[in-house]
């Protein structure tokens, strides 16, 4: 890290510094470690070809006739792993989950991006009609939308319970050359009873440029409007 030519540091802030940029660097290390493991884990059990459904890739369709697409189908070409976000919304969300849409709004601006790598859809069990048209509120042009809210997908990932309340989640699939599809990996914002809404925060920069800042992130939260 390069140090900067401010003349006025002291010497305590110095110090002080020097010490934060060898635990940045050591915490830089164990970030490359985790995902080295994330790399190595062995194959993850075969899942269902679950049916989604999806409307026109135009949003501004509106209420166009969906269809219906496998989740084996949703890898684009051989080789790709494809990344799905469990949108909160539908079922017992009967409101948009502003965290979600953060990360969903962050999301369309990356997906070409990512579209270079890797598969990525965003799944809510909300019907197709409402969730296209939070998607046009939002402006969520380069997302791929699917309704998971008559089949088990997010039950079964663990996104969603009995009751049908929703939670955030992340998971991660790859694809044998037979077209049977596996699941690789999924985290969710709760990891322990002291990590309780940070367990996915990676997937987000906004956090991140807060944690920059002397006040941190604070208790500050997503809203749908400012």
């Amino acid at each position: 890290m390069r140090p900067t030519r401010l003349t006025e540091e002291s010497a305590e802030y110095v110090t002080a510094r020097e010490e934060l940029r060898q635990a940045e660097i050591e915490l830089m290390r164990h970030r490359e470690r985790v995902a080295d493991l994330r790399r190595r884990l062995p194959l993850g059990p075969v899942v269902d070809d679950y049916v989604f459904e999806e409307g026109p890739a135009d949003l501004d369709a509106g209420d166009a006739p969906v269809h219906t697409v496998r989740l084996a189908e949703l890898f684009t070409r051989p080789g790709r792993d494809l990344v799905v976000y469990h949108l909160m919304y539908g079922k017992k969300q009967t409101e948009p989950c502003p965290m979600c849409t953060m990360w969903c709004d962050g999301f369309n601006g990356v997906a070409r991006h990512l579209a270079q790598n890797v598969d990525l859809a965003i799944v809510a069990a909300a019907d197709p009609p409402t969730l296209r048209a939070h998607a046009r509120n939002r402006k969520w042009t380069n997302l791929r939308l699917l309704s998971a809210g008559t089949g088990t997908f997010k039950y079964d990932l663990g996104s969603e319970d009995a009751e049908g309340n929703q939670d955030s989640t992340v998971s991660v699939f790859t694809r044998d050359d037979d077209g049977s599809v596996r699941h690789s990996y999924s985290a969710h914002p709760r990891m322990s009873d002291d990590i309780d809404q940070r367990g996915i925060d990676l997937l987000s920069p906004v956090w991140h440029v807060l944690d920059l800042t002397p006040q941190g992130r604070g208790d500050w939260a997503a809203a749908l409007s400012y």
